[in-house]
């Protein structure tokens, strides 16, 4: 999920006008095949109603001071109302992650690949134009739509409105979503949609390519050229280019590849592994592309995500630029390995280590306080495995004199506990 209006040069408007039939859209998603039904709000408590009423009328002077105004509130708020769904799914937590490798399993399925390729035939045109216009490549575009919507199967019945209110009067991070409340507002007072067509996922995620509210202030773009931006329609066309415009303005670079799958040779120094250690000279250090050709060039990282049994990977920025996007490795590679596979070439060739036991979120935790405990780690106990964590098992493998490569295992708790 992502979290500014770009106007169409001339060049462009003729592009899509060759390559697109215009659809007569009515406002707030709808288009030839009729409007998506809302999901149905459940029942909630007497108290959580009210409580939520009180709030919608005391959020109402900083919404307005905010630019929002009296009448865009009013005629949202009217429609706000306590969803304990939303809460339900706010407080759930698996008890198990997934490996990276199922989780890439599901990413990169044979399904998505071929749903992929024929969006890629079907939006052959539009996706020329966003391509000249933004430099970021078609297979890109379309492997973030396919993980974010599953090509716009999958992107929310939600009113967004009620769930906003809903997370920001009585959510883990109230202020997160008083933001998100607002910006969704000020989206209303633009007229792009209307609250009851405002539609998206449990959390404010809108759209083909799910857009937070203030990232679609921040990059939405009106590449259809009529007049709003309708990331909600069944034409995904708006919602593509604001997606290449999200990852051109946060570092993609035209003509550079997102990285490789690599082979590190024998007696590779594993200190060097991680999103920390930046440089150009890895084909001097023994690294070589898996398949044909040379490593590409530019500063990069090298990435171990399963540990020292699993393939490896240079990044290079436009990784990051996914990064930005979801700020999750294995959502960078699913976005980056469903993009090859969808133009064509291959996929990851490295064997994953399936035997390895999942950890549970508890184990997880304890490995985060363990750490912390020696002085390893200072971040939050969450069970959540990101760089920060990662880079802190490395540092405390690098003590212990085994392997670093900063990839949680039972054997690494066990380490931890003795």
């Amino acid at each position: 999920m992502s979290f500014s209006r770009i106007f169409l040069t001339t060049a462009l408007v003729g592009a899509l006008a060759s390559c697109a039939t215009p659809m007569n859209r009515a406002p707030g998603g709808m288009s030839g095949g009729g409007p998506v039904t809302p999901a149905p709000i459940p029942a909630a408590s007497a108290g959580d109603e009210a409580g939520l009423q009180r709030f919608v009328q005391s959020f109402r002077p900083r919404a307005l001071a905010s630019g929002v105004s009296p009448a865009t509130y009013d005629r949202a708020m009217r429609i706000a109302r306590y969803n304990p769904d939303v809460i339900r799914l706010d407080r759930k937590q698996a008890e198990f992650s997934r490996p990276v490798w199922l989780y890439l399993d599901s990413a990169v399925s044979d399904v998505r690949v071929t749903t992929g390729r024929q969006k890629a035939a079907q939006l052959s045109g539009t996706l020329s134009a966003i391509e000249a216009r933004y430099g970021v490549p078609r297979e890109i575009v379309l492997a973030v739509w396919g993980m974010e919507s599953n090509f716009g199967a999958n992107r929310g019945k939600m009113q967004i409105i009620p769930s906003l209110a809903t997370l920001a009067y009585d959510g883990r991070r109230g202020e997160m979503f008083q933001n998100q409340l607002i910006a969704a507002l000020r989206i209303l007072q633009a007229g792009d949609t209307d609250p009851e067509h405002m539609l998206g996922s449990w959390a404010g995620a809108m759209g083909h390519t799910q857009f937070m509210p203030t990232s679609y202030l921040d990059y939405a773009v009106d590449f259809t050229g009529d007049g709003r931006r309708d990331i909600w329609s069944e034409d995904p066309t708006d919602s593509l280019a604001s997606t290449a415009n999200y990852l051109r303005r946060n570092g993609w670079v035209p003509g550079q590849p997102w990285g490789a799958e690599v082979q590190l040779p024998p007696g590779f120094n594993m200190g060097l592994i991680g999103k920390g250690t930046r440089r150009s000279d890895w084909a001097a250090q023994g690294v070589r592309r898996i398949g044909s050709g040379a490593l590409p060039g530019g500063n990069g990282s090298i990435i171990m995500p399963a540990g020292a049994n699993g393939p490896a990977f240079l990044i290079l920025d436009n990784f990051r630029s996914i990064l930005r996007y979801n700020n999750s490795d294995n959502y960078a590679l699913g976005v980056a390995f469903l993009g090859e596979r969808i133009a064509g070439r291959p996929g990851i060739q490295g064997s994953w280590p399936r035997n390895d036991r999942p950890l549970s979120t508890g184990e997880r935790q304890e490995i985060q306080q363990r750490l912390r405990a020696k002085g390893f780690y200072q971040g939050e106990i969450d069970g959540l495995f990101g760089s920060a964590t990662m880079e802190s098992v490395a540092a405390y493998q690098r003590s212990i004199g085994v392997t670093p490569d900063g990839y949680p295992t039972s054997i690494l708790l066990g380490q931890l506990r003795r």
